[in-house]
């Protein structure tokens, strides 16, 4: 993917911040790589070829979501083809949406990995489906007052819609655990800057270090520690992508003692140094 990362380009500023668009048979014209400037929803009725995300690769079949947050990387395989709806969203056009829908966007996109694939149902589809095609009406039809505000109310309903299928894809799980689970992730998404250690979490939430750890492994597979350190990862690449702040700064913003305990950090995580990563982005868009 590195050669991907060297010839990406950004993605097109959209109006408001939002977009939905349905495709019938849309074909990849070729390889060509995109780093997200928005949140995206795809929701696939039917289709073949594959996808890759950062640097996985995802068959492209008949009912599935791929969710893919703001600062990914992706490219369809040339001759790619699929129908279905692609929604696109900033931070700015879901702060319109009332603040209970927070924890689903949370659990879906601050650990985007973790979710980047959804198989869904038939009748789960039809149902997805149903409110993309009145999101998708909605946004249109004729300007009027509050339509802005319309529209983050049916991406609410979306979102949390999505959430209540990923956790019932997760086998084994019951309800108590499933909501610890999303109250964790919604905290990461909070103190990340502040907190690194499992404990500090677990105190907040008023179990131990060990119990939050086996709730984490059995409901997406991965630690507690991991998940954590996955969500300054991500942030840290926000930074060294997006802004030309010195890794210093990257480093004391996300709470870490020195820079070269960041660098050590961003390197075990990533096998390359801050520096080297930030460098990969310097031709983007030229």
């Amino acid at each position: 993917m590195i050669k991907d990362v060297l010839h990406a380009k950004l993605e097109k500023e959209i109006k408001d911040s939002f977009s939905i668009s349905n495709f019938k048979d849309y074909f990849s014209p070729g390889p060509i790589a995109y780093r997200l400037t928005y949140n995206r929803i795809l929701l696939i009725a039917n289709g073949t070829g594959e996808i890759y995300i950062d640097d996985q690769v995802f068959q492209i079949t008949d009912h599935q979501i791929f969710l893919i947050a703001k600062g990914q990387l992706i490219r369809f395989t040339a001759g790619a083809k699929f129908s279905g709806f692609e929604l696109s969203f900033g931070n700015c056009f879901w702060e319109r949406s009332p603040s209970s829908a927070n924890n689903c966007k949370a659990v879906l996109f601050n650990n985007a990995a973790n979710n980047q694939q959804l198989s869904l149902t038939i009748k789960d589809h039809a149902h997805l489906s149903t409110l993309f095609e009145s999101l998708y009406n909605e946004f249109n039809s004729a300007e009027y007052v509050n339509k802005l505000d319309a529209m983050a109310a049916y991406l609410k309903i979306i979102m949390i819609k999505i959430a209540n299928v990923n956790a019932a894809l997760t086998t084994g799980v019951d309800s108590y655990e499933s909501q610890l689970y999303r109250n964790f992730i919604e905290l990461i998404s909070t103190r990340y800057q502040s907190s690194h250690e499992v404990r500090d979490y677990a105190e907040l939430m008023g179990i131990s270090a060990r119990k939050l750890t086996e709730l984490t492994k059995k409901c997406c597979g991965k630690g507690a520690k991991d998940l954590i350190n996955e969500q300054l990862i991500a942030e840290a690449k926000r930074g060294l992508q997006f802004s030309s702040r010195p890794v210093k700064e990257i480093a004391y913003q996300l709470n870490f003692s020195s820079p070269d305990q960041f660098s050590h950090f961003f390197k075990k995580n990533t096998t390359i140094s801050p520096q080297d990563y930030r460098m990969l982005f310097v031709n983007i868009g030229l």
